[in-house]
Protein backbone atom coordinates (compact mmCIF):
# COMPACT_ATOMS: atom_id res chain seq x y z
CA UNK A 1 0.00 0.00 0.00
CA UNK A 2 1.28 3.18 -1.00
CA UNK A 3 1.91 5.62 2.21
CA UNK A 4 2.12 9.29 1.33
CA UNK A 5 0.83 11.56 4.39
CA UNK A 6 -0.23 15.06 3.48
CA UNK A 7 0.47 17.74 5.84
CA UNK A 8 -1.89 18.89 8.62
CA UNK A 9 -3.28 21.77 8.41
CA UNK A 10 -2.80 24.29 11.50
CA UNK A 11 -6.31 25.69 12.93
CA UNK A 12 -6.74 29.36 13.50
CA UNK A 13 -5.32 29.88 17.40
CA UNK A 14 -5.23 32.63 19.22
CA UNK A 15 -2.30 31.05 21.52
CA UNK A 16 0.64 33.23 21.40
CA UNK A 17 3.73 30.32 20.83
CA UNK A 18 7.61 30.90 21.79
CA UNK A 19 9.75 32.45 19.32
CA UNK A 20 11.95 29.68 18.54
CA UNK A 21 14.30 28.30 15.48
CA UNK A 22 12.99 25.71 13.17
CA UNK A 23 14.71 22.25 13.61
CA UNK A 24 14.50 20.32 10.60
CA UNK A 25 14.26 16.43 11.25
CA UNK A 26 13.63 15.55 7.69
CA UNK A 27 11.18 17.12 5.83
CA UNK A 28 8.88 18.09 8.98
CA UNK A 29 10.20 21.26 10.33
CA UNK A 30 9.80 21.34 14.60
CA UNK A 31 9.13 24.84 15.95
CA UNK A 32 9.69 28.27 13.92
CA UNK A 33 5.90 28.64 14.49
CA UNK A 34 5.40 25.77 12.68
CA UNK A 35 1.97 23.40 13.85
CA UNK A 36 3.04 21.41 16.97
CA UNK A 37 4.64 18.23 16.05
CA UNK A 38 3.13 14.54 17.45
CA UNK A 39 5.56 12.20 17.58
CA UNK A 40 5.38 7.98 19.38
CA UNK A 41 8.28 5.67 19.74
CA UNK A 42 8.18 1.76 18.78
CA UNK A 43 7.92 -1.15 21.65
CA UNK A 44 9.37 -3.86 19.33
CA UNK A 45 12.83 -5.21 19.19
CA UNK A 46 14.45 -2.78 16.84
CA UNK A 47 16.83 -5.97 16.13
CA UNK A 48 13.53 -7.15 14.29
CA UNK A 49 13.15 -5.41 11.64
CA UNK A 50 9.67 -6.71 10.08
CA UNK A 51 8.46 -6.04 13.41
CA UNK A 52 10.15 -2.43 13.67
CA UNK A 53 9.32 -1.33 9.83
CA UNK A 54 5.39 -2.23 10.47
CA UNK A 55 4.98 -0.71 13.45
CA UNK A 56 6.94 2.11 12.59
CA UNK A 57 4.10 2.56 9.70
CA UNK A 58 1.19 1.70 11.69
CA UNK A 59 2.12 4.55 14.17
CA UNK A 60 3.08 7.49 11.21
CA UNK A 61 -0.31 6.17 9.41
CA UNK A 62 -2.58 6.77 12.29
CA UNK A 63 -1.07 10.73 12.55
CA UNK A 64 2.75 10.25 14.35
CA UNK A 65 4.56 12.71 12.32
CA UNK A 66 8.05 11.20 14.09
CA UNK A 67 8.51 7.63 15.08
CA UNK A 68 11.66 7.06 17.45
CA UNK A 69 13.35 3.47 17.67
CA UNK A 70 15.29 2.30 20.31
CA UNK A 71 19.06 1.83 19.23
CA UNK A 72 20.63 -0.19 21.97
CA UNK A 73 22.73 -2.90 20.73
CA UNK A 74 24.97 -3.36 17.51
CA UNK A 75 22.31 -5.30 15.95
CA UNK A 76 19.29 -2.74 16.49
CA UNK A 77 22.59 -0.56 15.01
CA UNK A 78 23.08 -2.56 11.87
CA UNK A 79 18.90 -3.20 12.02
CA UNK A 80 18.35 -0.04 10.96
CA UNK A 81 19.26 0.68 7.23
CA UNK A 82 17.09 -2.56 6.93
CA UNK A 83 14.16 -0.76 8.64
CA UNK A 84 14.74 2.15 6.93
CA UNK A 85 14.91 0.14 3.25
CA UNK A 86 12.06 -1.57 4.16
CA UNK A 87 9.90 1.45 4.90
CA UNK A 88 10.93 2.72 1.49
CA UNK A 89 9.02 -0.29 -0.14
CA UNK A 90 5.81 0.32 2.28
CA UNK A 91 6.17 4.32 0.68
CA UNK A 92 6.33 5.31 4.55
CA UNK A 93 8.84 8.12 4.85
CA UNK A 94 8.24 9.30 8.33
CA UNK A 95 11.31 10.81 9.78
CA UNK A 96 13.01 7.82 12.21
CA UNK A 97 14.59 8.91 16.00
CA UNK A 98 16.89 7.26 16.93
CA UNK A 99 17.37 6.60 20.73
CA UNK A 100 20.58 6.75 22.35
CA UNK A 101 21.72 5.14 25.84
CA UNK A 102 25.08 4.37 27.31
CA UNK A 103 26.40 3.58 24.52
CA UNK A 104 25.47 5.70 21.27
CA UNK A 105 29.12 6.74 21.15
CA UNK A 106 30.15 3.41 19.85
CA UNK A 107 27.19 2.86 17.82
CA UNK A 108 26.81 5.85 15.72
CA UNK A 109 30.96 5.73 14.74
CA UNK A 110 30.93 1.92 14.45
CA UNK A 111 27.39 1.99 12.19
CA UNK A 112 27.47 4.74 9.81
CA UNK A 113 24.85 3.35 7.99
CA UNK A 114 22.31 3.95 11.26
CA UNK A 115 23.87 7.25 11.44
CA UNK A 116 22.93 8.38 8.09
CA UNK A 117 19.33 6.74 7.79
CA UNK A 118 18.40 8.28 11.30
CA UNK A 119 16.73 11.60 11.07
CA UNK A 120 17.52 12.58 14.04
CA UNK A 121 19.38 11.26 17.61
CA UNK A 122 18.06 11.57 20.80
CA UNK A 123 20.87 12.20 23.69
CA UNK A 124 20.44 11.59 27.89
CA UNK A 125 22.95 14.05 29.48
CA UNK A 126 22.77 11.83 32.12
CA UNK A 127 23.10 8.10 30.49
CA UNK A 128 26.16 9.78 27.81
CA UNK A 129 28.80 8.68 30.19
CA UNK A 130 30.66 9.23 33.79
CA UNK A 131 33.15 11.07 35.04
CA UNK A 132 36.17 11.98 32.91
CA UNK A 133 34.20 9.91 29.80
CA UNK A 134 31.06 12.19 29.68
CA UNK A 135 31.91 14.79 27.83
CA UNK A 136 34.28 13.09 25.51
CA UNK A 137 31.14 10.26 24.90
CA UNK A 138 28.80 13.10 24.62
CA UNK A 139 31.58 15.08 21.93
CA UNK A 140 31.92 12.21 20.05
CA UNK A 141 27.82 11.80 19.24
CA UNK A 142 27.33 15.94 18.86
CA UNK A 143 30.49 15.30 15.88
CA UNK A 144 28.12 12.36 14.77
CA UNK A 145 25.02 14.51 13.86
CA UNK A 146 27.77 17.27 12.61
CA UNK A 147 28.97 14.95 10.14
CA UNK A 148 26.03 13.52 9.05
CA UNK A 149 23.85 16.96 9.06
CA UNK A 150 21.59 15.72 12.01
CA UNK A 151 19.57 17.38 14.55
CA UNK A 152 20.09 16.12 18.10
CA UNK A 153 17.22 16.20 21.32
CA UNK A 154 18.87 16.29 24.66
CA UNK A 155 16.46 14.89 26.64
CA UNK A 156 17.05 15.06 30.32
CA UNK A 157 14.48 12.64 32.67
CA UNK A 158 14.17 13.08 36.07
CA UNK A 159 15.28 9.25 36.50
CA UNK A 160 18.08 9.66 35.11
CA UNK A 161 19.41 12.83 36.15
CA UNK A 162 23.51 13.55 36.21
CA UNK A 163 24.19 12.66 39.31
CA UNK A 164 27.45 14.71 39.32
CA UNK A 165 25.15 17.79 38.49
CA UNK A 166 22.84 17.12 40.81
CA UNK A 167 24.97 16.73 43.64
CA UNK A 168 26.83 19.96 43.04
CA UNK A 169 23.56 21.75 43.24
CA UNK A 170 22.70 20.15 46.45
CA UNK A 171 25.87 20.87 47.85
CA UNK A 172 25.81 25.21 47.65
CA UNK A 173 21.99 24.53 48.26
CA UNK A 174 22.98 22.92 51.53
CA UNK A 175 25.78 26.10 52.29
CA UNK A 176 22.30 28.68 51.63
CA UNK A 177 21.47 30.57 54.75
CA UNK A 178 17.75 29.49 53.92
CA UNK A 179 18.21 26.22 51.42
CA UNK A 180 15.43 25.72 48.91
CA UNK A 181 13.44 22.21 48.98
CA UNK A 182 15.20 19.23 47.56
CA UNK A 183 12.43 18.93 44.62
CA UNK A 184 13.29 22.71 43.89
CA UNK A 185 17.08 21.74 43.90
CA UNK A 186 15.86 18.88 41.35
CA UNK A 187 13.85 21.13 38.77
CA UNK A 188 16.78 23.47 38.46
CA UNK A 189 19.49 20.67 38.11
CA UNK A 190 17.41 19.33 35.34
CA UNK A 191 16.64 22.73 33.59
CA UNK A 192 20.37 23.06 34.05
CA UNK A 193 21.84 19.55 32.96
CA UNK A 194 19.26 20.43 29.42
CA UNK A 195 20.81 24.46 28.83
CA UNK A 196 24.54 22.58 29.88
CA UNK A 197 24.42 20.70 27.61
CA UNK A 198 23.30 22.23 24.83
CA UNK A 199 25.46 24.95 25.15
CA UNK A 200 28.12 22.32 25.22
CA UNK A 201 26.77 20.68 21.91
CA UNK A 202 27.23 23.93 19.91
CA UNK A 203 30.66 24.93 21.38
CA UNK A 204 31.47 21.73 19.86
CA UNK A 205 30.13 22.94 16.79
CA UNK A 206 26.30 21.91 16.30
CA UNK A 207 24.01 24.56 14.99
CA UNK A 208 21.82 26.78 17.12
CA UNK A 209 18.91 25.49 14.76
CA UNK A 210 19.54 21.79 15.53
CA UNK A 211 18.80 21.35 18.82
CA UNK A 212 16.04 20.25 20.05
CA UNK A 213 15.61 19.95 24.66
CA UNK A 214 13.07 18.59 26.95
CA UNK A 215 13.14 17.72 30.81
CA UNK A 216 10.78 14.89 31.55
CA UNK A 217 9.68 13.98 34.71
CA UNK A 218 6.22 11.87 35.78
CA UNK A 219 4.33 14.46 38.05
CA UNK A 220 2.11 16.73 36.68
CA UNK A 221 2.87 19.94 38.57
CA UNK A 222 6.59 19.33 38.59
CA UNK A 223 6.58 19.13 34.64
CA UNK A 224 4.80 22.36 34.63
CA UNK A 225 6.78 24.06 36.59
CA UNK A 226 10.33 22.79 35.04
CA UNK A 227 8.75 23.42 31.51
CA UNK A 228 8.27 27.17 32.05
CA UNK A 229 11.73 27.58 33.70
CA UNK A 230 13.44 26.09 30.75
CA UNK A 231 11.10 28.07 28.21
CA UNK A 232 12.14 31.49 29.87
CA UNK A 233 15.75 30.27 29.88
CA UNK A 234 16.05 29.50 26.54
CA UNK A 235 14.94 30.13 22.84
CA UNK A 236 15.44 26.05 21.70
CA UNK A 237 11.65 24.40 20.63
CA UNK A 238 11.22 22.16 23.49
CA UNK A 239 9.65 18.25 23.00
CA UNK A 240 6.91 17.95 26.15
CA UNK A 241 5.13 14.84 27.21
CA UNK A 242 5.22 12.92 30.93
CA UNK A 243 8.11 10.76 31.27
CA UNK A 244 5.74 7.74 32.27
CA UNK A 245 2.38 9.27 32.27
CA UNK A 246 0.77 5.60 33.26
CA UNK A 247 -2.12 3.37 31.79
CA UNK A 248 -5.34 4.07 30.60
CA UNK A 249 -7.49 7.11 31.82
CA UNK A 250 -4.59 7.73 34.46
CA UNK A 251 -2.15 7.98 31.75
CA UNK A 252 -4.48 10.30 29.59
CA UNK A 253 -5.62 12.91 32.31
CA UNK A 254 -2.24 12.84 33.70
CA UNK A 255 -0.96 14.04 30.20
CA UNK A 256 -3.47 15.74 28.95
CA UNK A 257 -3.84 18.07 32.40
CA UNK A 258 0.22 18.65 31.80
CA UNK A 259 0.36 19.11 28.33
CA UNK A 260 -2.70 21.64 28.19
CA UNK A 261 -1.43 23.91 30.56
CA UNK A 262 2.46 24.36 28.69
CA UNK A 263 0.33 24.51 25.17
CA UNK A 264 -2.03 27.22 26.45
CA UNK A 265 0.68 29.08 27.37
CA UNK A 266 2.19 28.37 23.75
CA UNK A 267 5.34 26.19 25.12
CA UNK A 268 5.90 23.26 23.76
CA UNK A 269 6.83 22.32 19.97
CA UNK A 270 6.35 18.53 19.46
CA UNK A 271 4.76 16.24 21.83
CA UNK A 272 4.68 12.29 23.00
CA UNK A 273 2.21 11.20 25.31
CA UNK A 274 3.83 7.84 26.25
CA UNK A 275 0.78 5.69 27.70
CA UNK A 276 1.63 2.59 29.34
CA UNK A 277 -0.57 0.01 26.23
CA UNK A 278 -3.17 -1.82 27.99
CA UNK A 279 -3.24 -5.54 26.93
CA UNK A 280 -4.51 -6.29 23.26
CA UNK A 281 -4.30 -2.34 22.73
CA UNK A 282 -2.58 -0.89 20.05
CA UNK A 283 0.29 1.54 20.09
CA UNK A 284 -1.31 3.71 18.16
CA UNK A 285 -3.69 5.36 21.10
CA UNK A 286 -1.29 7.25 22.41
CA UNK A 287 -0.72 9.10 18.68
CA UNK A 288 -4.71 9.79 18.89
CA UNK A 289 -4.55 11.11 22.92
CA UNK A 290 -1.72 13.91 21.31
CA UNK A 291 -3.96 14.32 18.26
CA UNK A 292 -7.37 14.69 20.09
CA UNK A 293 -5.47 17.18 22.26
CA UNK A 294 -4.29 19.09 20.33
CA UNK A 295 -7.18 19.12 18.13
CA UNK A 296 -9.84 20.34 21.00
CA UNK A 297 -7.41 22.91 22.31
CA UNK A 298 -8.08 24.04 18.66
CA UNK A 299 -4.08 24.02 18.02
CA UNK A 300 -4.09 21.00 14.54
CA UNK A 301 -6.97 19.77 12.86
CA UNK A 302 -6.07 16.04 12.34
CA UNK A 303 -9.94 14.18 11.74
CA UNK A 304 -13.46 15.11 11.79
CA UNK A 305 -14.56 15.39 15.39
CA UNK A 306 -17.88 13.73 16.79
CA UNK A 307 -19.80 15.56 19.48
CA UNK A 308 -21.78 12.67 21.11
CA UNK A 309 -24.81 12.66 24.07
CA UNK A 310 -23.48 11.67 27.35
CA UNK A 311 -26.77 9.96 27.56
CA UNK A 312 -29.83 11.07 30.79
CA UNK A 313 -32.75 9.53 31.38
CA UNK A 314 -34.23 9.92 28.51
CA UNK A 315 -31.96 8.12 26.37
CA UNK A 316 -32.38 4.51 27.72
CA UNK A 317 -31.64 3.16 24.60
CA UNK A 318 -27.78 2.43 24.17
CA UNK A 319 -27.81 2.91 20.27
CA UNK A 320 -26.99 6.45 20.43
CA UNK A 321 -23.97 5.19 21.99
CA UNK A 322 -23.11 2.49 19.21
CA UNK A 323 -24.05 5.03 16.58
CA UNK A 324 -21.21 7.38 18.24
CA UNK A 325 -19.00 4.70 18.17
CA UNK A 326 -19.28 3.14 14.93
CA UNK A 327 -19.45 6.88 13.33
CA UNK A 328 -15.92 7.39 15.14
CA UNK A 329 -14.87 4.11 13.63
CA UNK A 330 -15.87 4.55 10.44
CA UNK A 331 -14.15 8.80 9.95
CA UNK A 332 -10.52 7.13 11.56
CA UNK A 333 -10.76 4.42 9.22
CA UNK A 334 -11.28 6.22 6.00
CA UNK A 335 -9.04 9.16 6.76
CA UNK A 336 -6.23 8.41 5.37
CA UNK A 337 -7.69 7.53 2.01
CA UNK A 338 -9.54 11.12 2.23
CA UNK A 339 -6.93 12.99 3.38
CA UNK A 340 -4.96 11.56 0.68
CA UNK A 341 -8.30 12.96 -1.79
CA UNK A 342 -9.67 16.07 -0.12
CA UNK A 343 -8.32 18.91 1.51
CA UNK A 344 -9.41 19.98 4.78
CA UNK A 345 -11.32 17.43 5.53
CA UNK A 346 -9.98 16.68 8.73
CA UNK A 347 -12.27 19.94 9.70
CA UNK A 348 -15.70 18.19 9.36
CA UNK A 349 -17.61 18.23 12.56
CA UNK A 350 -20.26 15.50 13.26
CA UNK A 351 -22.89 15.44 15.96
CA UNK A 352 -24.49 12.15 17.33
CA UNK A 353 -27.29 13.00 19.65
CA UNK A 354 -29.83 11.20 21.39
CA UNK A 355 -33.22 13.04 22.12
CA UNK A 356 -34.84 16.05 21.37
CA UNK A 357 -33.81 17.92 24.48
CA UNK A 358 -30.44 19.27 22.79
CA UNK A 359 -30.45 17.25 19.67
CA UNK A 360 -31.74 19.79 17.33
CA UNK A 361 -29.59 22.25 18.39
CA UNK A 362 -26.37 20.62 18.54
CA UNK A 363 -26.94 18.70 15.22
CA UNK A 364 -27.21 21.97 13.32
CA UNK A 365 -24.01 23.22 14.93
CA UNK A 366 -22.10 20.46 13.35
CA UNK A 367 -21.53 20.32 9.62
CA UNK A 368 -22.98 16.91 9.54
CA UNK A 369 -25.73 15.68 12.93
CA UNK A 370 -28.12 13.30 13.65
CA UNK A 371 -31.05 13.69 16.26
CA UNK A 372 -31.90 10.37 17.59
CA UNK A 373 -35.04 10.10 19.63
CA UNK A 374 -35.29 9.34 23.36
CA UNK A 375 -37.32 7.18 25.19
CA UNK A 376 -41.25 7.76 24.04
CA UNK A 377 -40.33 10.09 21.39
CA UNK A 378 -41.24 9.05 18.01
CA UNK A 379 -38.84 6.50 16.47
CA UNK A 380 -37.64 8.80 13.84
CA UNK A 381 -34.15 10.50 13.09
CA UNK A 382 -33.77 14.12 11.98
CA UNK A 383 -30.48 14.40 9.72
CA UNK A 384 -28.59 18.35 9.63
CA UNK A 385 -26.35 19.01 7.20
CA UNK A 386 -24.87 22.82 7.48
CA UNK A 387 -27.74 23.74 9.93
CA UNK A 388 -30.72 22.62 7.56
CA UNK A 389 -32.65 19.42 7.80
CA UNK A 390 -32.03 17.42 4.79
CA UNK A 391 -33.08 14.00 5.88
CA UNK A 392 -35.22 11.71 8.16
CA UNK A 393 -33.33 8.08 8.97
CA UNK A 394 -35.12 4.95 10.72
CA UNK A 395 -35.05 1.54 10.71
CA UNK A 396 -32.52 -1.23 10.91
CA UNK A 397 -30.19 0.48 8.66
CA UNK A 398 -29.92 3.70 9.91
CA UNK A 399 -26.00 3.68 11.10
CA UNK A 400 -25.61 2.54 7.09
CA UNK A 401 -27.67 5.49 5.95
CA UNK A 402 -26.62 8.13 8.02
CA UNK A 403 -22.71 6.63 6.85
CA UNK A 404 -23.26 7.18 3.74
CA UNK A 405 -24.18 10.73 3.93
CA UNK A 406 -21.13 11.68 5.93
CA UNK A 407 -19.03 9.99 3.16
CA UNK A 408 -21.30 11.82 0.32
CA UNK A 409 -20.66 15.30 2.03
CA UNK A 410 -17.05 14.86 2.03
CA UNK A 411 -17.14 14.26 -1.56
CA UNK A 412 -19.38 16.92 -2.40
CA UNK A 413 -18.16 19.86 0.04
CA UNK A 414 -14.31 19.36 -0.25
CA UNK A 415 -12.12 19.95 -3.15
CA UNK A 416 -9.92 17.42 -4.39
CA UNK A 417 -5.80 17.47 -4.00
CA UNK A 418 -4.66 18.32 -7.19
Amino acid sequence: MVMSIPPVTETPASIPRRQTPAVMVGKTAIGGGHPVVVQSMTNTDTEDVEATARQVAELARAGSELVRITVNTEKAAAAVEGIAERLGTMSCEVPLVGDFHYNGHLLLRKYPTCARHLAKYRINPGNVGFGRKRDDQFATIVEQAITHGKPVRIGVNWGSLDQALLARLMDANAKRPEPQPADTVMREALVRSALESAKQAEAIGLGHDRIVLSCKVSDVQDLIGVYRTLAARCDYPLHLGLTEAGMGSKGIVASSAALAVLLQEGIGDTIRISLTPEPGQPRTDEVTVAQELLQTMGLRAFTPLVTACPGCGRTTSTFFQSLAQDVTRHVRGKMPEWKLRYRGVENLSLAVMGCIVNGPGESRQADIGISLPGTGESPVAPVFINGEKAATLRGEGLTEDFLDLIDQYVADHYPPRQ
